[in-house]
């Protein structure tokens, strides 16, 4: 599954997002490639909220209590309710997204890298996912895979800071990872 993965990170770029994300995405990644400051803050925020949001009131709200879950470290909740939410909306790319961040915070590593792939399949510009699977890389001692799963997340959202500076520390300790770069 790995490798597959890294492949959907490779193709990213040539790959279409779902049709059931909604179009003003594709507007704000183009715009957040130029924007700077706290302009391509408000494009990150829309973008997020665009994910976060779903075509089923029902399912966003679902969505919305899993996050909350996740966040006060209620693992069995979120994953009752990720589950169901997979289930019945399996083209929503942000439950599986979470579903993966859900199994990253478990170290249930293999079945996060299946939800990202998922993930990936419906939004390959899911920079979140993208930088999920490179710490999953990052922990399994693939620093290789890590810089360059890391560095197709930036190209897509260049703004990513702390990306940026993680790359910079795996070049400068890791020479065949800088060969890639």
């Amino acid at each position: 599954m790995y490798a597959d993965t890294l492949k959907l990170i490779v193709t990213g770029d040539r790959r279409h997002p779902s049709p059931r994300l909604p179009e003003r995405l594709n507007g704000l990644f183009r715009s957040l490639g130029d924007a700077s400051g706290g302009r391509a803050e408000r494009i990150e925020d829309e973008i997020w909220r665009l994910w976060m949001a779903y075509r089923d009131s029902a399912a966003a709200f679902d969505l919305e209590r899993a996050t909350r879950a996740l966040t006060a470290l209620d693992f069995p909740a979120a994953e009752g309710i990720l589950a169901r939410l997979v289930a019945t909306h399996p083209d929503f790319a942000e439950a599986w997204n979470k579903r993966a961040t859900l199994y990253y915070m478990q170290s249930r590593d293999e079945e996060s890298v299946a939800s990202i792939h998922r993930t990936l399949e419906l939004e390959p510009r899911h920079y979140g996912a993208i930088c999920g699977f490179a710490q999953i890389c990052l922990s399994l001692g693939d620093a290789d895979s890590a810089v360059f799963a890391f560095d197709a997340a930036l190209r897509v959202n260049p703004h990513l800071e702390s990306v940026r500076e993680t790359i910079d520390k795996l070049l400068r300790t890791r020479p065949a990872a800088a060969a890639l770069h």
